[in-house]
């Protein structure tokens, strides 16, 4: 709750922002921004502990936006860094600080994944004094060189365990290495584990620490319950609670069951927006824009959305599925009863975890209290009405959404309803073709390639030779075509040609021809095997070998006798030699 009797004024706060912020109806600091402006503004480092939802954004923004108040821009060299572990909640911090930075001279820009980086490079160009990132992109840009971390006097981390968690630790550290070491660091987080711990110590000097504990902040105005539900009812009873009036956030373990859960729910006639990871920058902004508007009065989301996604009066969270950590539990619940209002955070549990949402409940320091809702044929439980203020879906299956080109969201576009209506053909008003103002011939600039054109006249030029002389149709030239072809016999081209000739007489006959091949062609194959083939060796033709027992015996060959070769033909003897002996110490 905000403290009544301390004023931003007292705190040290601008006095341009002061007024701002009485225009939006801010008039009292909450616990943690009076804790902690003081001391942020003059200069210290300062490490805040608060759950989410208590004014940690507005603490570290005034802080910034006062100190940096009206410093001209350098282009690409911020004053101060703002990191945060996912982009909607880099979004939603920039959101924050444009509403108040007109008022005191500053510009900021968001660098996050996900996002072009064309308007992101242009911003850095014509220069801002704050810049709010994502761990990861903001490497990016280092690599490149399209930022200069050597003037950031005042770095914050938001969400500083979250970033540890996912292992943005070393990419952290590296962009603290490279801002001045006499600059001012600001560390906000729910919890304070000793990942945290290690950059406190190395780069942090002589902090200030201001931690409020989350029970006496957050036990009146929180309500935590647990629903024990049969599997065989799970999603009636889920189906009956998003039906509710109301803004209500379901959250699941993975991104999958998200996307199974929001189709049944369209079925039963609910209609539900889902965020998660695996949907684009555009698709989140959709689904947000239509929860914060309240079209879509249920949203099913992952982990994504439990961290900095603030959304104005979120009266009930719903844990579908039980969450890791008791941390996931606090930033869970921490959608709900922010900024001073009331809400109620319940899980739903089976008869088999039921002990260990209970044990969650003890880490994190919260009361639970346990409601066994029981199946009733068409009919609401009355502890489920009582607690949640669940009704009956319609039934009526909900469509899915076809979002034209015309209504995709665009950057500095109103969306959805506050979109003026976009008017037809035939309202538009028509112009005639008089009332069109047309320019004259002689004032349009011309090309130059138009004026050299334009500039010699048909007058100015050289008038044509007559006395050139005329080829006759006679004196023209004979078809080389044709004289080429070698005339096919036609009587069309007997006086072009100075002698024709006849092409059948050339022609050798066909024995002729055959005769000249027999002369021409060299040996035959015996001819050459005979001229391979050693002197004591004759080569024998096709009949000599065809022919039984020859005239003429084998001349006897000198020499060692050939190897004994292998199969049938190895067994065969010669004239004299005697078969080996059988036996079976030769076998």
């Amino acid at each position: 709750m905000p403290n009544n009797k301390i004023t931003f004024a007292s705190l040290g706060v601008h006095k341009n922002l002061v007024s701002a912020l009485s225009n939006e109806g801010i008039e009292f600091p909450f616990p943690i921004q009076a804790a902690t402006l003081p001391e942020a503004i003059n200069g210290r480092d300062v490490l805040g502990r608060g759950q989410t939802g208590s004014g940690k954004t507005l603490a570290f923004g005034l802080t910034v936006l006062t100190r940096l108040a009206f410093e001209k821009p350098m282009p690409g060299a911020p004053y101060a860094l703002i990191l945060a572990p996912t982009r909607e909640l880099a979004m939603q911090i920039d959101d924050v600080l444009a509403t108040y930075a007109d008022e005191v001279g500053l510009r900021s820009t968001v660098l996050a994944g996900g996002m072009p980086y064309p308007p992101q490079l242009q911003a850095l160009r014509k220069g801002v004094q704050i810049v709010v990132a994502t761990p990861g992109r903001l490497q990016d840009h280092m690599k490149k060189g399209t930022i200069d971390l050597s003037a950031t006097e005042i770095v914050v981390l938001d969400e500083a365990d979250q970033m540890a968690d996912m292992g943005f630790l070393p990419v952290v550290t590296e962009v603290l290495a490279q801002t001045p070491q006499d600059g001012q660091r600001l560390l906000f987080s729910a919890t304070l584990d000793k990942d945290v711990d290690k950059l406190v110590k190395k780069f942090m000097k002589d902090p200030v620490t201001h931690s409020l504990a989350v029970t006496e902040q957050r036990e009146a105005d929180m309500d935590h319950h647990v629903l024990v539900v049969d599997s065989h009812v799970k999603d009636d009873v889920i189906a009956q609670i998003a039906s509710r009036e109301g803004r209500t956030i379901f959250f699941v373990r993975t991104k999958h069951g998200a996307d199974r859960l929001t189709e049944k729910l369209k079925k039963q006639g609910v209609d539900a927006g889902v965020l998660h990871g695996g949907r684009t920058q555009k698709q989140r902004m959709r689904v947000l824009d239509a929860f914060k508007i309240g079209k879509k009065r249920a949203l099913i989301a992952t982990d994504v959305a439990a961290r900095g996604i603030h959304v104005d009066d979120v009266s009930l969270v719903v844990h579908v599925d039980p969450p890791e950590t008791h941390k996931d539990y606090l930033h869970r619940a921490g959608r709900t009863a922010r900024a001073g209002a009331k809400g109620t955070v319940v899980s739903i549990a089976s008869s088999g975890n039921r002990k260990r949402v209970h044990n969650l409940g003890k880490e994190a320091g919260v009361k639970m209290t346990e409601t066994r809702i029981e199946s009733r044929d068409n009919h609401l439980h009355p502890e489920l009405l009582r607690i949640t203020g669940a009704q009956e879906p319609s039934g009526v299956p909900v469509a899915d959404e076809v979002v034209t080109r015309s209504e995709r969201s665009k950057p500095g576009r109103k969306r959805f309803d506050d979109r003026n209506p976009r008017r037809e053909r035939e309202e538009r008003p028509k112009r005639d073709r008089d009332e069109r103002p047309r320019a004259k011939r002689e004032e349009r600039p011309r090309a130059a390639f138009e004026k050299k054109r334009t500039e010699r006249k048909f007058d100015d030029r050289k008038p044509r030779r007559d006395d050139r002389p005329r080829r006759d149709i006679e004196d023209k030239k004979p078809d080389r075509d044709a004289l080429r072809r070698k005339d096919r016999g036609s009587k069309k081209f007997d006086s072009r040609l100075e002698k024709r000739i006849n092409i059948r007489e050339e022609k050798p006959k066909r024995e002729e021809r055959r005769e000249e091949k027999k002369t021409v062609t060299g040996p035959n194959r015996i001819q050459r095997r005979a001229h391979l083939q050693p002197a004591d060796r004759p080569v024998k033709t096709r009949h000599e070998k065809r022919t039984k027992g020859s005239s003429k015996s084998k001349p006897k060959r000198s020499g060692k006798p050939a190897a004994r070769k292998s199969g049938t033909s190895a067994r065969k003897t010669t004239g004299n030699r005697k078969p080996k002996s059988r036996s079976r110490a030769g076998r």
